[in-house]
């Protein structure tokens, strides 16, 4: 990937009221600009990004590994306490979907499929449906075992990719889970961190511990697997030396296609995939970025500055949320320059 000069700006504005430890997850909703955030502090946060409030709470048994949204007046949670909980924001009303064998590292909700989709680390995958009569026997559609332990889900239509430990990588059509459409490892050496469907479902984005990103194709045709790259990213050299940073989260504009990425380095960065360029990089934040998230409009873009223990236990910044007004210069594609004819 070839790198634009780096503007930099501010990190945006900062969520009152945030996690008091680990920000496992954040996510804008489909339909507005609230935010919904999970956290090692056992609670799963709900905010109103643009008035900077917090809007509700919900106290977990165990720390809380991810969330996503239904629709604006409820959402879901992923739990090391091995359960998979629903929430409806306005009454406070909560209750236990069902429950895995281990903790639950990821949750998706299928607009397509109508169901919500668990990863684990009891190396399986489930889906529920949400519609279904009350109790977690009433709502399991399947239960789909995986080669190892859950890290990261991504979907697109009908598409589903589950990255696992040890390098997997499984590809599902929704409609038919008895297998996955494709068994596949990542081109990367070292562990996946985070997996991201393209927005146009052509294929999908992995990322690394070891501060690259990969960019895959599901036509698994030659021409197509022609265009798969991958490109080093989140890195500096000290000394001499190289030092190299996880790549803990990614997020695609929803209008450009182009995408962001968040390191250990403290850094988000921007890149336009199809012209392999990096557009933009925002001044460094306060630590590690956990996660990030566009708004539905791609007008805005919240970044979780929150220490992922990659040093162990020292003593670090305090885990913040940032809310950045996205510029279109920060996220759309340049046109390539054609030289004019002599």
């Amino acid at each position: 990937m070839s790198a634009a000069p780096v503007p930099l700006g501010s990190g945006g504005k900062e969520l009152s009221k945030p996690p008091t430890d680990g920000i496992s997850n954040l996510r804008f909703s489909n339909h507005s600009d609230h935010l919904l955030v999970s956290s090692w502090d056992k609670t799963v946060r709900l905010y109103d990004a643009n008035a900077n409030v917090l809007k509700g709470e919900f106290l977990h048994g165990g720390p809380v590994l991810d969330c996503c949204f239904h629709d604006d007046s409820s959402g879901f949670s992923a739990c090391a306490d091995n359960t998979v909980r629903r929430y409806v924001f306005g009454s406070g009303k909560e209750d236990i979907l069902g429950r895995h064998d281990a903790p639950v590292r990821c949750v998706e909700y299928s607009y397509a499929a109508g169901q919500v989709i668990t990863g684990s680390w009891d190396k399986t995958l489930k889906c529920w449906d949400v519609r279904g009569a009350s109790g977690p026997e009433h709502t399991l559609v399947g239960t789909y075992p995986q080669p190892e332990r859950v890290y990261s889900l991504s979907l697109v239509g009908n598409k589903l990719v589950v990255a696992t430990a040890g390098r997997h990588i499984n590809v599902y059509d929704l409609r038919n889970m008895s297998q996955p459409e494709q068994r596949r490892e990542s081109s990367l050496k070292y562990q996946t961190r985070c997996v991201r469907c393209y927005p146009n479902g052509t294929g999908f984005a992995l990322s690394s511990v070891e501060g690259r990103v990969a960019m895959e194709f599901f036509d698994m045709s030659e021409t197509a697997q022609t265009k798969k790259y991958a490109f080093k990213c989140h890195r500096k050299t000290e000394n001499g030396r190289d030092i190299v940073y996880p790549v803990n989260a990614m997020a695609f504009h929803p209008i450009y296609g182009t995408f962001a990425t968040g390191g250990c380095d403290g850094y988000v960065n921007v890149w336009d995939g199809i012209n392999k360029k990096r557009l933009y990089q925002y001044s460094k934040y306060p630590t590690s970025i956990s996660a990030l998230s566009f708004s539905r409009d791609g007008r805005l873009l919240a970044v979780a500055s929150s220490y992922t223990f990659e040093e162990g236990d020292i003593l670090h910044e305090p885990d913040a949320i940032f809310i950045r007004s996205v510029n279109e210069v920060e996220v759309k594609p340049k046109p390539k320059t054609v030289p004019a004819p002599s």
